[in-house]
């Protein structure tokens, strides 16, 4: 069984690489609001409306849908549809006990393609684009599990 601990060179893989993708997540939420702010639109719900300190003179023309905010909240819904599964999946990897070279090249992989993934996204490229980056990070964490399952049988 895997060792999670700092003295496990696996799970340390993993901890930077789940890390990486927290601060992902957590940082394009962030984006969204900043985009929102900036628009001064782009809001999702009526009772944005109301009155507040940021947002002291509403009009219902914010809640109208701004691409320039909707393209990050889609990255947000994106990265909140792909890597929750990575973080499962890698915790069930690092339990088999894979081999260093493994977990590095498949985990800092799927960091590296999330990464692609949202820079594609964030300049516009294609579905195609976009799709290729998805499915290299999809791949990874089919992988992981399969390994996972694989070991334990």
């Amino acid at each position: 069984m895997g060792e999670f601990h700092t003295g496990n060179p696996v799970f340390v893989t993993y901890v930077v690489a789940a890390a990486l993708t927290v601060l992902k997540v957590m940082g394009q939420g962030w984006m969204t609001v900043y985009r929102m702010m900036r628009a001064g639109g782009g809001y999702a719900a009526p009772e944005d409306l109301r009155p507040g300190l940021i947002n002291r003179a509403p009009d219902p023309s914010q809640l109208a849908v701004n691409d320039y905010v909707e393209r990050s909240r889609r990255m947000h819904r994106n990265d909140l549809e792909n890597i929750p599964a990575f973080w499962a999946a890698g915790l069930l990897f690092v339990a088999v006990s894979p081999p260093l070279w493994l977990a590095q090249g498949l985990m800092y992989g799927f960091v590296a393609a999330r990464a692609a993934h949202a820079v594609a996204y964030a300049t516009a490229q294609s579905h195609e684009v976009r799709a290729t980056f998805y499915t290299i990070g999809s791949l990874i964490v089919v992988a992981m599990a399969v390994y996972a399952l694989v070991a334990v049988f």
